[in-house]
């Protein structure tokens, strides 16, 4: 997700809020936004993930990019579903392969003038075998929310419905309903969400025994996330309910809108690691400096409505080239909860994430079902063999 040299400015007011804001995240970024209240903070996160349009200058996402945001008041998410359980909130949420609950975005409203263009006729352009280009006349009735992938280019195709009737339909790039009309942008972004939604779906169904394990994860056992209202919760709790639910379909990028509110100590230190070994990108917005401070690399500093950029947006990326990323391989000792010393096998293999994350979840289980843990151990480097 990127935004380069944008201005924003409120109908109400006269002068820009956000004055030549140039960021990006990617899914290395672990970003810090900071500064006072009412320096535009929030603003800029809402250009970013395309909830505002900007008044100058471009924002882009990936068209497969899924992006959750927990808003700084969390419970608004919830506020009108607190007669559900957290797990009938989630399948209510997500039930048409979607989120129910995202925000209508500006970037994917198509205004009466840009309706207008997209209703004018164009110029068609038909290259015959033999060289021979032709051109015809016709309108854009619709596009039928179908895309498909070019397999010579790798570029998305989107089938378009054509006027007159007698014109069969088509699979068109992008690049050529854009250069009609805008709003065709609009329309093709609807159809990447959708499919980036989709995407996320597919990986796991959603039934009551799935979402009741994913807030187990997230630190709701299910006596509180399956058989308990959400209205019973208490905060804390109903905010592990809104993170649990925005990750529900596995965002590639989250933003956390002042995180830290409600949450106990130790639920702090469990959201931290997470973030830690989340792989995907972060961007947190929050007044508490001592929880940014250790996780984040890349400062965001907002003042009067100018950006001050500070740290490396690419360090999580150097630091897995150098080896000199927070993994089990540069500790050599860890204190188990009775207070005793692990000492880490030296020279362990390197695991990659994906063989370090199956192995972790296995001894999960094995542990839960009391199951001989060793082997799993020494595969991780806990023990010493």
């Amino acid at each position: 997700m990127k935004m380069k040299d944008v201005e924003f400015t409120y109908p109400v007011n006269d002068t820009p809020t956000l004055f030549n804001i140039t960021v990006q995240t990617s899914l290395s970024s672990r970003v810090a936004c900071v500064g006072r209240n009412g320096a535009g903070k929030s603003t800029m996160v809402k250009l970013l993930t395309g909830e505002l349009e900007p008044s100058k200058g471009d924002c882009w996402q990936h068209p497969g990019c899924r992006c959750a945001y927990v808003a700084q008041h969390a419970f608004h998410h919830i506020e009108q579903h607190l007669e559900k359980t957290a797990n009938e909130y989630i399948r209510w949420r997500y039930q048409y392969g979607e989120d129910r609950e995202a925000v209508v975005k500006k970037t994917m409203v198509v205004n009466d003038d840009e309706q207008a263009l997209m209703d004018k006729e164009m110029k068609y352009e038909i290259t015959a075998q033999n060289g021979n280009v032709t051109t015809s006349k016709r309108t854009v009735k619709r596009l039928t929310n179908l895309r498909r992938k070019d397999k010579k280019s790798g570029q998305f195709e989107y089938e378009v419905v054509w006027l007159p009737a007698s014109i069969p339909n088509s699979w068109e790039r992008a690049t050529l309903l854009t250069k009609h009309a805008k709003g065709f942008e609009k329309l093709i972004k609807v159809i990447d969400t959708k499919e980036a939604a989709k995407a996320g779906m597919y990986q796991r169904p959603l039934t009551k025994k799935n979402v009741e394990e994913h807030l187990i994860d997230v630190g709701l056992d299910a006596e509180f996330g399956t058989h308990n209202r959400i209205s019973a919760l208490s905060g804390g709790q109903k905010v592990k309910v809104v993170i649990g639910a925005s990750m529900w379909n596995q965002p590639h990028i989250v933003i956390l809108d002042e995180p830290t509110n409600y949450l106990d100590r130790e639920s702090l230190g469990a959201l931290a690691f997470a973030i830690q070994e989340f792989e995907g990108g972060v961007v947190i917005i929050s007044h508490n400096d001592e929880f940014c401070s250790k996780l984040c690399k890349e400062t965001w500093v907002l003042e009067l409505g100018r950006l001050d950029c500070k740290g490396d947006a690419e360090w999580m990326k150097k630091a897995e080239e150098s080896a000199q990323s927070n993994s089990m391989a540069n500790i050599e000792e860890m204190i188990d909860g009775a207070g005793n010393k692990i000492k880490l096998k030296a020279g362990a293999k390197s695991l990659s994430r994906k063989e370090k994350k199956a192995l972790e979840k296995e001894l999960k289980r094995a542990e839960a079902a009391g199951e001989d843990t060793y082997d799993l151990e020494v595969q991780l480097g806990i023990i010493v063999e």
